[in-house]
C-alpha cells in the first residue's frame, strides 16, 4: 500500500466512524431524546453556571441570536422573552425541532428552525448573527475545527459565540469511598458508546487544550473560561 493510499483509507476510515457516529446519536435524539437525559438550557450553562450569576450575554435587545443543538427550544425561550430581534436555531433531530417549535409557539414566540449537523452548511446565513451560543451540545460534534470554523462565519465582525459543557475531567475522577480517584485517561479521545435507558449513545472526551487551541485556529480570542464546582461537595470531600 502507498502512502497515498494509506492517506485515503485513514480519510475513508475517519469518514465512516464519523457518519456512524452522526446516526447513532441522531437517533437517540429522535427516538428517547430529553426523556431520559433531560435539558440544560438558559438560565443555566450547567449544575453550577448561570446567566445571572455570569452575564455573559448581557443586554441582547435588538440581537440576532443562534443557538447551536437548541433542542426542545427552552434556550431560545428565554432570549425570545428579551426583545431580540431574530431567534435561529438547529439540532440535528427533527424530533427536537418539533418540541422546540411547538414550545416556542405556546410561548408566542417563533425562530427560524433548522433540522441539521453542526457539521455541514445548512443555508445559514454568513455574518449575520450577534451570537451564536450552544448550551451543552458542541460536545457532540464530529469536527470540532469545521464546526467552530463555520460558527465563526455565522458571526458579524465582533460578535459573540458563547458555548458551555462538561468539564473533561467530569469523566475520568469519580467518588469512591469517599475519594476522588482516577478511572479515565485524560488523553483518551476515542469515541465511545454509552447505553443510556435503552438507548445508545456515542461520546468523545476531548482534552480542554483541543477547545482552546481549535478556538485560536479559527480566530476567537477567548475573553472569558469559567470552571464552576459544588463548594459543599468540595468541601465535604476536603474535610474527609
Amino acid at each position: 500500500m502507498t502512502a497515498e493510499e494509506m492517506e485515503k483509507t485513514i480519510r475513508e476510515d475517519h469518514h465512516d466512524e464519523k457518519y456512524s457516529v452522526y446516526k447513532t446519536n441522531s437517533f437517540y435524539w429522535n427516538t428517547k431524546g430529553n426523556d431520559f437525559l433531560g435539558a440544560i438550557a438558559l438560565p443555566f450553562y450547567g449544575a453550577f453556571i448561570s446567566e445571572e450569576k455570569c452575564h455573559l450575554f448581557g443586554d441582547v435587545t435588538g440581537k440576532k441570536l443562534l443557538e447551536i443543538g437548541c433542542g426542545n427550544g427552552q434556550s431560545l425561550q428565554y432570549h425570545g422573552e428579551r426583545n431580540v430581534s431574530e431567534l435561529w436555531g438547529m439540532d440535528i433531530s427533527e424530533k427536537q425541532i418539533a418540541k422546540a417549535k411547538q414550545h416556542l409557539t405556546e410561548c408566542g414566540l417563533s425562530a427560524k428552525l433548522i433540522c441539521s449537523p453542526m457539521e455541514e452548511d445548512c443555508g445559514i446565513p454568513e455574518d449575520y448573527f450577534d451570537f451564536v451560543y450552544s448550551i451543552y451540545a458542541i460536545g457532540w460534534t464530529t469536527d470540532l475545527d469545521g464546526t467552530f470554523y463555520r460558527i465563526a462565519s455565522y458571526l458579524k465582525k465582533d460578535g459573540f459565540f458563547i458555548f458551555s459543557w462538561s468539564h473533561p475531567i467530569h469523566k475520568c475522577v469519580a467518588a469512591e469511598n469517599d475519594m476522588l480517584t482516577f478511572n479515565k485517561c485524560y488523553f483518551d479521545e476515542s469515541w465511545y458508546s454509552v447505553s443510556l435507558d435503552g438507548g445508545v449513545l456515542s461520546l468523545s472526551d476531548r482534552k480542554l487544550s483541543i477547545y482552546v487551541n481549535a478556538l485560536a485556529k479559527t480566530g476567537f480570542v477567548i475573553e472569558q473560561m469559567i470552571e464552576e464546582s459544588d463548594d459543599d461537595l468540595f468541601s465535604c470531600i476536603l474535610r474527609s
